[in-house]
């Protein structure tokens, strides 16, 4: 017989007794041994199991990833490659001024049918903008750059067969299509910088433009003159060529392959870039929230981007109404000496316009072809300025900086000064209005999150065509009737931009890509 004793156990906040009875020696052995028994296994699965269960819960992000690589030769890589895209872009825009006075003596055309051909390029990259932006979001950067490269150098090739006026701004206004393709480079080329990193890499790709535009002005000087525009054109395609093949080394990017659910594509193309890098990537699994809805307009004007978006289309807007006005004035300046020069030289004094001429048909001197070739080194003399606005005031106060800074010296323009003067005038122009644009082309692929990058990147060049399409009328129509009245359009445009830049209400340096809203 067992004895029994008196117990109680708690049930909630009640207490009850009740009675408990004493098990025998052989129970009391088989229950200890099993409790026994039971903490050993726990014990075993705690000891071995725990490290690699610890391990794979710790996770990471693109962004975590890719601050852990940091810079190296896979970003070297990417910075050439990459930046060879800005000399392809650079090369059809600057086109645009270098053929002004051949293709006006080709078919005899008037000042506007002369900027017509401008606005029909930015026409069709204005159209494109908005649909490769929205195809990149949705099935990827790397696809819709490509393609953008190989649609450019068609379309340019075909240019130079233009039988008439008419083929020529329709097959240009394609070659914008494909320009729009291609620019969305730059948000591929921003996904893969680490942030600190960003502020000096994306300003140094103005080396690259400037190097296309420099090169289709030597093309102009030593190839027209012989050949004609037309074999200018087809040799300017060669870099696309190029580019073509080089492109295949630049893989997706991470951070468009995570948020589609592709982890195994971002991670394979993590493990290359730190394989390259001589790097590792950080502890655990690449784990990210799939994003459903990609390429939405309505995230750009929900209220979280909505004041963002107004004052960056608006800026996007002046960015390229005067960069194209300075890149176009200057060449309409000195293709119809228009200037006010205290010391002009014999062929200063020939003025292309005649009453009742059909056109002007006076080509390029060499003078004017090293005018421009000087401006050109406008778009990296002020680099370092650059990069040093950026990381000490921020995106947001170097675009108020600059825009002010632009409307000031293109005022200065109208000046009468010596041809060293203006060509120094010339050169700081398009330094600030060079500098402006890569800060507002930066803010915009930082401010956006990875679901919307490229369709905020697209709707902001498109709305930036239309500054492109004004432009040619404000620099190359109303310039030959009032230097002061075309000048003054520029400077007023960047002194409202400057001050709506104020308005922003995010400041992005130093801060980490956005994956999703």
């Amino acid at each position: 017989m067992t004895t029994t004793q008196a117990g109680y156990c708690s049930l909630g906040n009640r207490t009850t007794f009740h009675r408990v009875h004493r098990p025998n020696s052989t129970m009391k052995k088989q229950l200890v041994s099993a409790i026994q028994l039971q903490e050993v296994e726990l014990t075993n699965v705690s000891e071995n199991a725990t490290p690699e269960e610890s391990k794979e819960r710790k996770t990471y992000s693109v962004e975590d990833a890719v601050e852990t690589i940091g810079f190296g030769w896979f970003h070297i890589l990417l910075f050439i490659i990459m930046g060879s895209a800005n000399i392809i872009e650079a090369m059809e825009i600057m086109l645009l001024a270098v053929l002004s006075p051949e293709i006006r003596c080709e078919w005899r055309l008037q000042d506007w049918q002369v900027a017509l051909v401008s606005t029909m390029v930015f026409l069709g990259f204005m159209v494109c903008g908005v649909l490769s932006g929205y195809i990149a979001d949705k099935y990827g950067r790397w696809k819709v750059v490509f393609g953008g490269f190989v649609w450019s150098a068609y379309f340019s090739l075909l240019t130079s067969f233009s039988p008439s006026y008419g083929w020529f701004i329709f097959l240009r206004s394609m070659v914008g299509c494909g320009v729009a393709g291609a620019s969305q480079g730059y948000i591929l080329k921003t996904e893969f910088i680490p942030v600190k990193y960003r502020a000096y890499l994306l300003p140094l790709a103005s080396i690259f433009w400037m190097a296309g535009s420099m090169l289709i002005i030597i093309l102009g000087m030593t190839v027209v003159p012989v050949l004609g525009w037309r074999w200018m054109i087809r040799l300017s395609v060669l870099p696309s060529l190029i580019l073509i093949g080089l492109f295949q080394l630049i893989p997706e990017s991470a951070r468009f392959n995570v948020s589609t659910g592709n982890v195994a594509g971002a991670v394979a193309t993590l493990q290359r870039i730190a394989k390259m890098n001589s790097a590792s990537l950080p502890e655990g699994v690449l784990a990210e929230p799939i994003v459903a809805e990609r390429g939405s307009l309505y995230v750009l004007v929900s209220p979280a981007f909505r004041r963002t978006s107004i004052v960056m289309w608006f800026s996007w807007v002046v960015a390229s109404f005067s960069y194209y006005g300075s890149v176009l004035g200057s060449s309409e300046l000195l293709e119809k000496n228009l200037l006010c020069i205290t010391d002009p030289d014999p062929e200063h004094h020939v003025k292309h316009i005649q009453e009742g001429a059909v056109c002007y048909c006076i080509p390029f001197g060499m003078a004017d072809y090293q005018t421009l070739l000087i401006s050109c080194l406008g778009e990296i003399a002020l680099i370092p300025l650059n990069i040093t606005l950026l990381n000490v005031v921020g995106r947001k106060w170097s675009m108020v900086i600059l825009q002010l800074s632009s409307a000031v010296f293109f005022m200065l323009l109208n000046i009468c000064s010596t041809m060293f003067g203006f060509t120094v005038l010339l050169f700081l122009v398009r330094s600030l209005v060079s500098m402006n644009f890569n800060v507002v082309y930066l803010y915009t692929a930082e401010v956006y999150p990875t679901a919307v990058r490229s369709i905020g990147l697209g709707v902001c060049t498109s709305f930036s065509r239309i500054g492109g399409m004004i432009a040619p009328f404000i620099a190359q129509v109303l310039m030959s009737k009032s230097v002061m009245l075309a000048l003054l359009p520029f400077a007023l445009s960047c002194f409202v931009s400057a001050g709506a830049a104020l308005l922003l209400p995010i400041e992005t340096r130093g801060r980490a890509l956005l994956q999703n809203s």
